[in-house]
């Protein structure tokens, strides 16, 4: 009967399409044993080692680890336990893969020195807990003790980077920017000054009552202008910067003066700082949220105007 046939290393090796040195050497490793000898001592095998070898040879071509192979062989692990912990240890290594390949194209793509392509390669094998901790360290930094806004507080806080397992090498450079600028000394001095400005304001009960408006506001009318050619400087840029600052003093309760101008000016430097509003565009491309249009040169022909009219 064809179950009770022995086969030499050779055969064996015909059968299973192994080399004969590949079975010899699990044969020595113990994984699959010969089932007696000749009796000029060469090995034979039966259909049992037939069936071994062919999970071994399906197992390694899978990744397993010979010790692992022998504890399945044994029954000590089953199959199942062996493949579930080896695809989680593959994901793993997906992932790694996909992030290296994100920072090798963005490398390509921007021209990257060997200590930027460090950098970036560091940045992005960060984790997602310690991505959000960067971030959390910056806010709780240039927050402080800081009696903001709470809304402004939560935005804030829910705004963390979530960079995708396979990202763009726009991600990874969006990313790498963000870690940068979060640790930038001047970034965090002016954000804390601008949250600094926004508690003084709460506590002297001088909030504007419609933020939102104000914005609204200055869009279109500084785009109004920006679009009939009228320059900040110009005579023409003074009626349309009468009705914004109109707007402002009716928001902050105050009456239109040289004073709340001088005043308003300052806010508005202090405020529109291109970087603040670089941190939601850069958390935007990470997270892939939609992009916003940009208010900063908006707002800079707004302030350019206030310089030349006050």
């Amino acid at each position: 009967m064809d179950g009770d046939t022995l086969y030499t290393i050779g055969e064996l090796s015909r059968r299973t399409g192994l080399a004969v040195r590949t079975i010899r050497f699990y044969s020595d490793a113990g994984v699959v044993p010969p089932t007696g000898r000749t009796e000029a001592g060469y090995r034979l095998y039966d259909l049992d080692a037939v069936a071994r070898l062919d999970l071994v040879r399906t197992l390694r071509d899978l990744g397993v680890d010979l010790a692992t192979v022998q504890r399945v062989l044994a029954r000590e692990v089953t199959i199942p336990e062996v493949a579930g912990a080896h695809a989680e240890a593959l994901d793993v290594q997906i992932q790694t893969l996909r992030l290296r390949r994100a920072v090798l194209r963005a490398v390509a793509k921007r021209g990257s020195s060997p200590e930027e392509m460090e950098l970036m390669h560091k940045l992005a094998q960060l984790s997602d807990e310690e991505r959000r901790r960067i971030i959390g360290d910056f806010i709780d930094e240039v927050f402080g003790d800081l009696d903001v806004h709470p809304e402004f507080a939560a935005k804030m806080r829910a705004g963390m980077p979530d960079l995708p397992d396979d990202p763009e090498p726009e991600q990874v450079d969006a990313w790498v920017e963000l870690a940068e600028l979060v640790q930038d000394a001047g970034f965090k001095a002016r954000i804390r000054e601008m949250m600094e400005q926004q508690t003084a304001e709460i506590a002297r009960n001088e909030a504007p009552d419609d933020m939102q408006g104000l914005v609204e506001v200055t869009r279109d009318k500084v785009r109004g202008a920006q679009e009939a050619g009228i320059e900040p400087g110009s005579p023409e840029a003074r009626p349309v910067l009468d009705e914004i600052v109109a707007a402002y003093a009716n928001a902050y309760r105050k009456a239109d003066t040289a004073e709340f101008r001088l005043d308003l000016l300052k806010r508005m430097e202090i405020g529109n700082d291109p970087r603040a509003e670089r941190y939601w565009h850069l958390l935007a491309i990470i997270n892939g949220w939609p992009q916003m249009p940009s208010l900063s040169p908006l707002f800079a022909w707004f302030i350019a105007a206030l310089r030349a009219h006050a």
